[in-house]
């Protein structure tokens, strides 16, 4: 009876053992399936992140390009705030973007008088800049501005130069600006009469000059 006893215990103690092998044999399949989703999730997390930002690399620097000379009108205008004579004194020079996309305008201008009005006989004027040059971001149909202040014509009539020189008169003016072109503008009203050669001139701002 007694050894009856022990195989009988000897058997329940290895079907148990049988058991817990079962069990844990389905263990590793169970391990594995987890580790696969885990495996998975970076992924489908990462996606998002790395198209956000794709996305926003390319609407900050990329989108928004340097203004085009041909998305450009230039127009000028005399100064109201100006040094007092009878010549140009300072005027305002006028850019608007004409095209359906934002550009970039920076910088400050060359200048050169067009004698009779034109270009191929630019007389270069020697320009002093002032101020520091900020990117200026313009929307479709919107607005920048540079002022050029030149030495002033003195006197009545024809006028005097301070310096002794002859006062000169320019039809137009060819304006430059870096990477956007030439642009060859006129007074609304009038000719640019200055003496010496030589004016100082604003960087293009966002804020239209007095």
């Amino acid at each position: 009876m007694q050894n009856s006893s022990i195989r009988r215990g000897a058997m329940a103690v290895a079907a148990v053992s049988v058991a817990a092998a079962v069990m844990t044999g389905c263990q590793p399949g169970d391990t594995d399936t987890g580790s696969d989703v885990s495996s998975k999730a970076p992924t489908a997390t990462n996606s998002p992140t790395s198209s956000g930002s794709t996305g926003t690399s390319g609407s900050t620097g990329t989108s928004v390009k340097t203004c085009a000379p041909n998305s450009l009108k230039a127009s000028a205008y005399q100064a109201a705030d100006r040094p007092a004579g009878t010549g140009t004194g300072a005027a305002i020079v006028q850019f608007t973007n004409t095209t359906a996309k934002a550009c970039v305008l920076q910088g400050h201008p060359t200048v050169a008088g067009a004698s009779n009005g034109s270009p191929e006989l630019n007389v270069p004027l020697q320009v002093t800049s002032v101020g520091s040059a900020s990117p200026v971001k313009l929307a479709p149909g919107t607005q920048a501005w540079l002022k050029l202040t030149f030495v002033q014509v003195q006197g009545e009539g024809d006028g005097y130069c301070e310096s002794g020189s002859a006062p000169v008169v320019y039809p137009t003016m060819v304006i430059g600006l870096p990477n956007s072109g030439a642009h060859q503008v006129a007074l609304d009203d009038g000719q640019f009469a200055e003496c010496d050669g030589t004016l100082t001139a604003t960087a293009v701002t966002a804020r239209k000059p007095s």
